[in-house]
C-alpha cells in the first residue's frame, strides 16, 4: 500500500479515541512517496434514542432546539489534516439533513457563511491569544509583510514620482526595513519550524458531545475548548503540551456527559504523544516520520529561504550597501534574494500542494490552499526583484526590480492576514462536497 494511504502506527492520528472509525478510502496525500495530509473519522457507535431516565437535569438546561447558530444534520465525520492538526484545529464535515425526520446531529453553523466571516474577522480584533503559536507565526508574517510594504515604496515610489523623494530614501528608509523586514521573516519562519516539530501526533478530537432527548434523540456537537489535547489552548506552555490528561470520544477531560449510546462515556487516562518541547526532531523522528511530512519539508524550505534572505537585508543597512563594489553587491546582496526567495517559492508551493487531494487538483475552498498560493506570488516577487537587481545601471531592470518588491510584499501581506484568520477559526464546520 502506498505510503499516503495509510499512517504509520506511532502517528496515526486519533488513534486514543476508540469511538472514532477511520475512513481508510479517505486517507491520502498528494504524494504516493509521503505521509498523507488528510482522513476522515466517522463516529463508530450507533445512536440511539434516549429515555426520560437517561435525561440528567443539565441536560434538560441545554435545550432540545437548535440554537440561532446551529443546524440539523444527517450526518457528520471529523475531517483530520496534517496542517489542521499542526494549526489546533478541528474541522467538522456534514451531510444536511432533507428533512427534520432524518437529521440525527445538531451543530455549529458552516464556517463559510457570510455571519461566520463576519465573526472570524471579529475575533481578529478582539482576540489575541500569545500564548498560541499558529497566532504568534501569522501575526508576526503580517508585521513582516507591512514592514516589507514600507519597504518597497521607498525603493519604488522614488522611480515613480521622482519629485516626491528624499534625500537618502532609498538607502536609509530602503534598507533600514529591508532589515528589520527580513529579521521579522526569519522570526516568524523559526517559530514556524518549532510548530511543525511539536505537532499533535496523537490528534485531538476537540469536540463535545452532549444529548438531546426530544427530536429523535439527537446529539449536539459543540466546540471542546476545554478538553482540547492540541497544545494551543495552554496558557502555561508555548508549545508541545496540551493541559489535558484524559481522553474520551470529544477529546474531553471530564466525563459528565453522556455517549453516543446512551451509556456513561469513559474517560481515560493516556499517555501524551510528543508533549514535550523540542526544538528539532531526533534523527530517527526524521527518517521516519518528518522527511515524509509535507508540513514539515515546507517549513524547512521557509526557514532555509529566510535565513539566506536575513544577510541581504543585514547588507542592506546604510554604511554597509553603499560601502560595497557593484560585484560585492551582486555577490551578497543580490544573490542571497534570489535564493532566498527560491526557498519562499518551494515553501509557498509546499504548502499548496499539502492540502491538495492530488498534486495536479488545485483546493481553492481551503484556506491553507490560499495562504500557500499568496505566499508563492509574494516568493516570485521577491525573487524577481533580486533577479533584476544586477542589472543596476539600466533604468527600467531597477524601476521593475521595485514594483516587483511592491506588489510581492502586497501578497505576502495577504497571505499572511488569511493565514492570521485561520489561526483563530479552531473549529471549521464544512458541507460535504462544498467547502472543500
Amino acid at each position: 500500500m502506498p505510503r499516503n494511504k495509510r499512517f504509520v502506527p506511532t502517528h496515526e492520528p486519533l488513534r486514543d479515541h476508540d469511538a472514532l472509525q477511520i475512513q481508510q478510502e479517505h486517507t491520502s496525500g498528494p504524494f504516493s512517496f509521503l505521509n498523507p495530509t488528510r482522513a476522515h473519522y466517522r463516529p463508530s457507535t450507533a445512536i440511539k434514542p434516549w429515555t426520560a431516565a437517561e435525561l440528567t437535569p443539565s441536560d434538560e438546561e441545554k435545550g432540545t432546539l437548535p440554537g440561532k447558530d446551529e443546524q440539523e444534520v444527517s450526518n457528520v465525520e471529523f475531517k483530520w489534516r496534517s496542517r489542521d492538526n499542526r494549526k489546533g484545529r478541528h474541522a467538522l464535515i456534514y451531510d444536511p439533513a432533507e428533512d427534520a425526520s432524518t437529521a440525527k446531529y445538531m451543530i455549529p453553523a458552516r464556517t463559510s457563511s457570510l455571519h461566520a466571516i463576519s465573526q472570524g474577522l471579529y475575533r481578529m480584533l478582539t482576540q489575541y491569544p500569545y500564548w498560541d503559536v499558529s497566532y504568534l507565526v501569522a501575526t508576526i508574517f503580517t508585521l513582516g509583510s507591512v514592514i516589507w510594504v514600507f519597504n518597497a515604496f521607498f525603493v519604488w515610489y522614488p522611480d515613480v514620482n521622482p519629485m516626491a523623494t528624499f534625500k537618502n530614501e532609498i538607502l536609509v528608509g530602503g534598507g533600514v526595513t529591508a532589515f528589520v523586514g527580513a529579521t521579522v521573516f526569519e522570526l516568524g519562519s523559526v517559530l514556524l519550524m518549532v510548530e511543525a516539530v511539536n505537532e499533535n501526533r496523537a490528534g485531538c478530537f476537540g469536540w463535545a458531545l452532549e444529548k438531546v432527548l426530544e427530536g429523535g434523540g439527537k446529539i449536539r456537537l459543540q466546540p471542546d475548548k476545554g478538553g482540547c489535547r492540541h497544545h494551543h489552548t495552554n496558557k502555561k506552555n508555548f508549545v508541545g503540551k496540551s493541559d489535558v490528561k484524559t481522553t474520551s470520544l470529544s477529546g474531553s477531560a471530564s466525563s459528565d456527559s453522556s455517549a453516543v449510546d446512551g451509556n456513561e462515556k469513559k474517560s481515560r487516562t493516556t499517555p501524551e504523544q510528543g508533549n514535550s518541547w523540542i526544538w528539532f526532531p531526533s534523527a530517527r523522528e526524521l527518517k521516519i516520520h518528518y522527511l515524509r511530512e509535507l508540513g514539515f519539508l515546507a517549513s524547512l524550505a521557509q526557514l532555509f529561504g529566510a535565513s539566506v534572505f536575513w544577510i541581504s537585508g543585514f547588507t542592506a543597512l546604510p554604511g554597509i550597501n553603499n560601502k560595497m563594489s557593484q560585484g560585492l553587491l551582486d555577490g551578497i546582496y543580490w544573490t542571497p534574494q534570489i535564493v532566498g526567495g527560491s526557498g519562499f517559492i518551494v515553501s509557498g508551493i509546499l504548502f499548496m500542494l499539502e492540502t491538495q487531494p492530488k498534486w495536479y487538483i488545485p483546493a481553492p475552498k481551503v484556506l491553507g490552499w490560499h495562504i500557500g498560493l499568496w505566499n508563492l506570488i509574494g516568493a516570485l516577487g521577491f525573487t524577481l526583484s533580486g533577479a533584476l537587481g544586477p542589472a543596476y545601471g539600466n533604468s527600467g531592470a531597477q524601476y521593475q526590480a521595485g514594483c516587483a518588491t511592491f506588489w510581492g510584499s502586497w501578497a505576502f501581506l495577504i497571505g499572511s492576514v488569511v493565514q492570521w484568520y485561520e489561526s483563530l477559526d479552531k473549529h471549521p464546520v464544512e458541507e460535504n462536497g462544498r467547502d472543500g
